[in-house]
């Protein structure tokens, strides 16, 4: 039997593609990379598929479950350090597509939070080809969830906001207005955020953050060498120094950080 020939559950996996020709593609989030939070429906993805597409943050273990007679391709992105272009990786896609039935894009987290999950999906349609999502636990939802952080709660944070730290160098430069973000929410949780600490702490304080604001900083967040790194406004940054706290890492800036003392 090979991997066209599997059936799955209709509400598990869809097979075929609207166009006889060609395979399909798939947008599967790995999550923040403990094995275990990687969903039923990616996992059975990973197992029966003819090729993955996978990026620099998906664990090891995440990589295990893949079809061992799959092609596997990084296509991973740190900064300052790409394996594949964006352009490189959809063109790519679009390729094995049209050679293969079962074609996986594994990306870290969720593709759809600040993932490029929608660039790939709006290019790959716009090529003819078919695409299903498979969403994924995102790293700003559960990396503090690990270190005992919840994003909300009634004594602490009733509004939460999510925000890259990392804008893109591309076509689409944000220009992220900080000082709306400070007061936008009581919880405030940033991706990418290490590099770029000593230009947005600034921001923040002048926007009307105290220097006393909590601030949490987690590095590889649900995996085994999970760390954190607890400071404030005031003292973050050059706690960063000190400690050689290095990314990949999310920041929780707000009270409900106290929670973890709780």
């Amino acid at each position: 039997m090979t991997n066209k020939d599997i059936d799955f559950d209709t509400n598990s996996i869809t097979q075929g593609s609207t166009h006889a020709s060609f395979g399909k593609v798939y947008l599967v989030g790995a999550g923040p990379g403990d094995a275990g939070l990687m969903t039923l429906k990616g996992k059975a993805l990973l197992e029966n598929c003819d090729v993955v597409l996978y990026d620099a943050l998906v664990s090891d273990e995440i990589l295990e479950m893949i079809n061992p007679i799959a092609e596997k391709i990084h296509a991973g992105k740190r900064r300052g350090n790409h394996s594949l272009l964006q352009e490189e990786t959809t063109q790519l896609l679009i390729e094995k597509a049209k050679e293969q039935a079962i074609v996986v894009r594994l990306k870290g987290g969720d593709p759809f939070i600040f993932g490029r999950g929608g660039e790939e999906l709006a290019d790959l349609r716009a090529a003819g080809i078919d695409v299903e999502v498979v969403p994924g636990i995102t790293s700003g939802i559960a990396a503090p969830a690990y270190a005992g952080i919840p994003l909300t709660h009634r004594d602490f944070s009733s509004s939460v906001i999510f925000v890259t730290g990392h804008e893109s160098a591309g076509k689409y430069r944000p220009q992220i207005d900080w000082a709306a973000i400070a007061k936008a929410a009581e919880t405030i949780v940033v991706y990418m955020g290490l590099h770029n600490l000593s230009e947005i702490v600034p921001r923040m304080i002048a926007a009307g953050l105290s220097e006393a604001t909590p601030v949490a900083l987690i590095r590889q967040g649900t995996r085994s060498d999970q760390s954190e790194l607890i400071g404030c406004l005031g003292n973050i940054v050059e706690l960063v120094r000190e400690k050689n706290f290095t990314p990949p890492a999310i920041a929780v800036i707000g009270n409900i950080v106290n929670f973890r003392q709780v």
